[in-house]
């Protein structure tokens, strides 16, 4: 249920429990333990309970516990589940940042273009603040960090290697969707990478062979 939650949307106690195929009192129990902790946060609207992770702190816990699962999670079983299964390590959001096989790419071409500082811990570098703001149009005051780090190194639960978080990630993902250099597959987490986005991918990182 946790995982499903991490592509940010509010679900509803009875869509999550159908996800996790348990009964929906079951469903219950967990999330009411999750609300109380603070890991979840609730919305009530007329007779329905909308749950939601906290916030992004949250989404960055869970794919760092999940990337140290050993031996990980249990492979998929069926064709349907299969496929699903490769889209979502192929290329995915983090609640609001990028991941998967896509997400480390990319943050491995910012780092090699000099974009990115992943020598000690992760920082946007100032030619990092400037592609943000001239090549990806993001606005400056958009970029400024308050309790949410500006960048942050989160663990890639499939790639078992790091991939953009914080603020910075966010802004990259968002302007990657709004551009339509990503398209969502289906209501999930699971995102593929358009013609458009491999054309600007290999002209503003070099990034080239992109499934």
């Amino acid at each position: 249920m946790c995982l499903a939650l991490l592509d940010g949307r509010a679900w509803t106690a009875g869509e999550l429990a159908a996800h996790a195929g348990v009964a929906r009192s079951t469903a219950t129990g967990h999330l009411d333990r999750l609300i109380g902790g603070g890991l979840l946060a609730e919305t009530r609207q007329g007779r329905h309970r909308y749950v939601r992770l906290a916030d992004p702190a949250v989404a960055t816990l869970l794919e760092d516990i999940t990337a140290r699962l050993e031996p990980g999670l249990p492979p998929a079983r069926g064709l349907r589940a299969v496929t699903a299964d490769a889209a979502l390590r192929r290329a995915r959001t983090c609640y609001d940042h990028l991941a998967g096989r896509l997400g480390v790419a990319v943050t491995d071409a910012l780092t090699g273009a000099g974009l990115l500082d992943q020598r000690n811990g992760c920082a946007i570098t100032p030619d990092g603040l400037s592609w943000l703001t001239d090549a990806l149009g993001v606005a400056p005051e958009r970029l400024r960090a308050d309790r949410r780090p500006l960048a942050r190194a989160c663990l890639d639960w499939t790639e078992r290697r790091p991939h953009l978080g914080g603020l910075a990630g966010a802004r990259v993902c968002e302007a990657f969707l709004t551009r339509q250099w990503l398209t969502r597959i289906g209501s999930g987490r699971a995102v593929r990478l358009t013609p458009s986005g491999r054309s600007a991918l290999r002209d503003l990182l070099g990034l080239t062979g992109l499934d």
